[in-house]
């Protein structure tokens, strides 16, 4: 088995993300939407770059994106983390590989924070970001109401936050 190699997502690996997302998605213990939705929805939700896919063989296995969390101009270096592995490909090695070049890209494309906010009982994805350096912030007690699935209800969700240690640490000039 070859190593997990990560590349730029492309308009070409739509369909693998949207699968990939779903899946997490049918989990219950990913996101509080109910669908993927279209690549014109998703496109339209992140920021146009960083994003990344990972595969293995020529099979996408993962992938990760940022989202904007303001369109003010003194949060143009904040993003919020998206990360997904498809099913059966946990525990590869696939979130690492994602998790590290999302924050190695990040960083050089200017970005000093990260955040991510994760349900509390997805313990292995709160884990995989402490490992890259996202630190707690705290727990968002009930933050939304999850319509469907096994934990169907209010949902806490864990806040964290990334520091950049070369980015965004003087004044700009």
């Amino acid at each position: 088995m070859s190593a997990v190699a990560v590349r730029a997502m492309t308009e070409g690996d739509a369909g693998a993300v949207l699968r990939i997302y779903q899946q997490g998605i049918d989990t219950g213990n990913a996101s509080y939407a109910e669908s993927a939705g279209t690549w014109a929805e998703f496109d339209a939700g992140k920021l146009k770059a960083p994003r990344l896919v990972a595969e293995r063989d020529g099979e996408l296995l993962g992938w990760a994106a940022l989202s904007a969390i303001s369109s003010r101009p003194c949060y143009a270096g904040v993003a919020e983390t998206a990360i997904y592995i498809a099913n059966g490909a946990q525990g590869m090695g696939v979130g690492d590989a994602l998790l590290k070049a999302l924050v190695e890209a990040s960083e050089a494309a200017g970005f000093w924070s990260l955040q991510t906010m994760i349900f509390t009982d997805n313990v292995a994805s709160i884990r995989l970001h402490e490992k890259y350096g996202f630190q707690p912030l705290g727990v968002r007690k009930g933050l939304g109401y999850m319509t469907f699935g096994p934990w169907k209800g209010w949902r806490d969700v864990a806040f964290l936050e990334r520091r950049s240690a070369t980015i965004g640490i003087s004044d700009p000039e």
